[in-house]
């Protein structure tokens, strides 16, 4: 017979991001990050900051990860204690949308414990509430239906969300493009390649200005024998 399971399981070692890494890469639009890493990193675009006009589309800061389940927040309430100064959130509901995952009062907490922002893959509700508390927050949509907290939970674990691998210690940049997960092994790889990406695209902007109309590249392609005309 299957023993029950701990309400929550807590992964004791957790990598971080150092003050330079952070630093690197806060502000750097989504677009180059991307870029950096072949064109991929992006959360699904259904994920979108709750209420861009009041709460900031703007974040960024190191992962806490912690899955929940459907209609459950145990691993929310659980990650407060794990929590610190500039994390950022990110939570696993398992793409649950018949209920809310956390509320204003659960967001309240998240920002006196430091937190940069909360992220997930499911709901929320008390958007008049969430707007006084003034987190950024990124989800799927809002419903008043109410989570429990049950378990069993993550936290700390690796999860699937929004299509991409994320994990405690990796650095989670927003902006009104959309949200980009840099992998923890990869931030190094990724602040050099940001810096050429930087160089190239001021580059092309000044031509743009200057009144470029087609690239050279596109051009040529266009004069060769690799484009058939019919």
């Amino acid at each position: 017979m299957i023993e029950e399971p701990p309400l929550l399981t807590v992964k004791a070692e957790r990598p971080r991001p150092t003050a330079a890494q952070l630093a690197a890469l806060d502000g750097v639009p989504t677009g180059f990050l991307t870029d950096a890493m072949s064109g991929q990193g992006a959360l699904d675009p259904t994920i979108r900051p709750l209420n861009p006009e009041v709460l900031s589309s703007v974040a960024s800061g190191p992962v806490l990860t912690c899955a929940c389940g459907p209609a459950d927040l145990l691993a929310v309430l659980g990650a407060l204690t794990e929590i610190q100064a500039g994390d950022i959130l990110v939570a696993d509901s398992g793409d649950w949308q018949k209920s809310a995952i956390v509320g204003d009062r659960v967001m309240g907490m998240l920002k006196n414990a430091g937190a940069a922002g909360f992220v997930t893959d499911g709901l929320v509700r008390d958007l008049e509430g969430i707007n006084e508390v003034g987190l950024p927050v990124f989800c799927k949509g809002l419903s008043p239906n109410s989570p429990y907290a049950k378990g069993p939970g993550t936290i700390g674990t690796d999860i699937q969300l929004g299509g991409v691998s994320v994990k405690s210690g990796d650095i989670l940049v927003t902006d009104d493009s959309g949200i980009v997960v840099v992998p923890y092994e990869r931030i190094d790889e990724v602040i050099a390649s940001v810096a050429h990406i930087k160089e190239l695209e001021e580059a092309l902007d000044a031509k743009v200005a200057d009144g470029l109309v087609v690239p050279d590249d596109i051009r040529s392609l266009m004069e060769s024998d690799q484009v058939k005309r019919i």
